[in-house]
């Protein structure tokens, strides 16, 4: 049987590395046929040289030549803005470990091909849901929670077949804007701050003092 093919995006870090230390443990079940990243050029190259991968893509081109002159021969380095969408759709998996709205282009690639997505990138969901959620019914398309409790509560659903039983889950924040702060310091008025950085279009959430659209 052929090893499953990954793309890991966002390779350089946390979750990319962790996704690379199983890879690199299971040999003959994974493939990485492509690797990504914003800029991180020394890990970038290392990870290359490891995995022999088919492509390399960079988000900051002015890094491409950096990246290109470390990669092994025969691999192809792809750099600009659409370099990670386009590495998506290479792999029969690809782990999107982008930080940030720059993970979206890549969910929405992923999906479309009908490809397998492991999902750490949660801004796609905070920024574009309805549309993850349209794109995510490609025939073939995949979405999987990859990323601490997400991951969690979805392996607890699907090992006691209890989905459609339960009505609502509500999740603990463990980091974010709030991090570090006492209890008693973040209050009902602060609510609109944890989504600030990210409200970028009409599925972004909002404070509690802003109106929605009619």
């Amino acid at each position: 049987m052929s090893p499953t093919s990954v793309a890991v995006l966002g390779s350089t870090g946390s979750i990319g590395t962790q996704t690379l230390e199983v890879v690199a443990d299971r040999p003959d079940d994974f493939d990485v046929v492509a690797l990504g990243a914003a800029r991180s050029v020394d890990l970038l190259v290392e990870q290359a040289c490891t995995f022999r991968p088919d492509l390399v893509a960079v988000a900051d081109p002015s890094v491409a030549a950096d990246v290109a002159s470390g990669v092994p021969d025969g691999t192809e380095v792809l750099a600009g803005p659409d370099a990670l969408a386009e590495a998506a759709v290479l792999a029969d998996v690809t782990i999107n470990g982008v930080v940030g709205f720059a993970g979206l282009p890549v969910t929405l690639a992923t999906l479309a091909a009908g490809r397998r997505l492991g999902l750490a990138n949660k801004e796609s969901l905070i920024a574009a849901g309805p549309v993850v959620q349209r794109v995510r019914t490609t025939p073939g398309a995949e979405l999987l929670p990859v990323d601490s409790e997400h991951c969690a509560i979805h392996q607890c659903l699907r090992a006691n077949d209890v989905d459609e039983r339960v009505a609502r889950i509500v999740l603990t924040a463990s980091g974010g804007p709030f991090r570090g702060r006492p209890g008693r310091r973040t209050g009902r008025r602060d609510r609109g701050r944890g989504f600030g950085p990210i409200r970028r279009g009409p599925w972004a959430p909002r404070s509690p003092s802003t109106p929605r659209p009619s």
